[in-house]
């Protein structure tokens, strides 16, 4: 592996559950880890349907038998399929179990976005099991200049509380900062001990880069909570773009 994968840069290994909120990447960072650790990919919300994604899914009540008895990684464990393109997730104390039975890593969505480029969440949201080591919170570089609005951004309203931005306003880096770096946002419901990162994606661009920086260093002002941000561009070959640290 190159110095630039996302495992590596994260400190990913056989005993890490790594938990992905926010909007702008999280099933395709997900699928990243899977590919780059033969890790075990879950959820504790809907998730698409991934079987395309990793060496096979499997549905079970039963994840923790399920994966000691499958021997192809990456794996997909799901509990039950809710309709033709979505699967149901685990309840968070049962993904907990299962981080418990030495299957080597596990990679979790623990919210949901509906595609969006921004989000942060209601009151139900994320289902982060305790279990987390890492907690990615994501949010796209491309919703910089784009108006708060239904279009790019998930929750909307709850933005609005956290930012002071009305609707229709333009997304600027310090709102984007704000949002992953409040208690209410990005760092809502991360366990104790766990390494909580702050992730801009879909810094394809060096203006996007820019852009990225700027959310990096709003993040690192507003809170003392996190020590590194990361710029990533998940579908090229390095994801990693850059680590901003303090």
């Amino acid at each position: 592996m190159t110095s630039n994968t996302l495992s590596r840069t994260l400190g990913v290994d056989e005993e890490s559950v790594v938990s992905v909120v926010g909007a702008g990447g999280k099933k395709t960072t997900l699928y990243r880890l899977a590919g780059e650790t033969d890790g075990v990919v879950t959820a504790t919300v809907r998730i698409p349907i991934f079987d395309d994604e990793v060496a096979r899914v499997v549905v079970t009540e039963d994840p923790r038998r399920a994966a000691r008895a499958e021997t192809r990684r990456p794996l997909g464990l799901v509990p039950e399929r809710e309709r033709e393109d979505r699967y149901f997730g685990y309840d968070p104390d049962i993904v907990d179990e299962l981080a418990g039975s030495g299957i080597g890593p596990l990679l979790v969505k623990a919210d949901g976005a509906r595609n969006r480029l921004f989000k942060a969440p209601d009151d139900r949201e994320p289902q982060i099991p305790r279990a987390s080591t890492h907690v990615l919170a994501l949010a796209s570089a491309r919703v910089v200049g784009e108006p708060l609005a239904e279009r790019a951004v998930h929750r909307p309203d709850r933005v609005s509380e956290l930012t002071g931005l009305s609707a229709g306003e333009e997304i600027r880096p310090s709102h984007v900062a704000t949002v992953l770096a409040h208690e209410r946002g990005g760092l809502k419901a991360v366990p104790d001990g766990a390494d909580a990162v702050p992730t801009v994606n879909m810094v394809d661009t060096s203006e996007l880069a820019d852009v990225g920086r700027e959310i990096a260093r709003g993040v690192l002002d507003r809170t003392s909570a996190v020590d590194r941000v990361l710029l990533t561009k998940m579908t090229a070959s390095d994801p990693v773009v850059e680590v901003v640290e303090r």
